[in-house]
């Protein structure tokens, strides 16, 4: 049985342990307006306070909805939100790769999907040393990545899977939502229908299975065959993001 006061704290009492022993003062993330983020934001506010807490919505070409449903995020835990619209940045980048001469637009769909996170998680660095001048302490970067998305490689490297300290990694998605509703994130964040605002489709529609099949899976509960060889078979095909070969000499 998943306790999540117990957990909750247990989370809390770990930033908390952590940023006292490494002498940090504040954390800066990116709010995208989901689930993830705003159980984030929620938990390094409890554990820091809100006053050290910085959220960044950074629109890439994205839906309104995103930015809306942050603001929900922020006014509930009264951490500052500020706004990095990254359009132009990316259409400079655009720009700039169409002189390799592509001779398809569509052999760029993947590449063009992967640069927001990573345009994204630079901004999210650059804040946070902006935040460590301006307030006169270290300011780290938080990851908002869930057992479920980790286990199947659902992330960019260089992206999303860059920052200096996660707390939602251990959790599949449905003790996400315990722990949002145990600390009191919207409810329209903490239901939203998840997706990475990134392409029109919902992020179980991209992976072609659900998270709740994949929590089971890393649980050793039955499944149908076919939708536990595509869960297999996308653990093991993300088998390279998660370990840089190196030769040692």
């Amino acid at each position: 049985m998943f306790d999540v006061k117990k957990e909750t704290e247990g989370i809390i009492s770990f930033i908390r342990d952590y940023f006292e022993k490494s002498h940090l003062k504040g954390v800066v993330l990116g709010i995208s307006g989901g689930k993830d983020s705003g159980v984030v934001a929620g938990l390094f506010s409890l554990a820091l306070g809100p006053e050290n807490v910085v959220g960044i919505t950074m629109p890439c070409h994205t839906k309104n909805e995103c930015a809306d449903d942050a603001k929900l995020v922020a006014e509930k835990f009264g951490f500052e939100l500020i706004n990095v619209d990254l359009s132009s940045t990316f259409d400079a980048y655009k720009k700039e790769i169409a002189q390799l001469d592509v001779p398809e637009e569509k052999m760029l769909r993947n590449s063009d999907i992967n640069l927001k996170p990573r345009l994204r998680m630079a901004t999210n660095y650059y804040i946070a040393a902006y935040y460590s001048a301006l307030k006169g302490g270290t300011y780290i970067v938080a990851g908002t990545g869930n057992l479920c998305e980790l286990f199947v490689g659902y992330f960019t490297k260089g992206g999303d899977s860059t920052y200096d300290i996660g707390v939602l990694n251990n959790y599949t998605v449905d003790e996400v939502i315990a722990i949002g509703e145990y600390i009191g994130v919207p409810d329209k964040v903490i239901h939203k229908t998840p997706n990475d605002d990134l392409s029109d489709l919902t992020d179980e529609d991209k992976l072609g299975v659900k998270y709740s099949e994949i929590a089971a899976y890393m649980r050793g509960e039955p499944l149908p065959e076919e939708t536990a060889q595509k869960i297999e078979k996308l653990h093991r095909n993300a088998a390279h993001k998660f370990h840089i070969p190196v030769y040692e000499r």
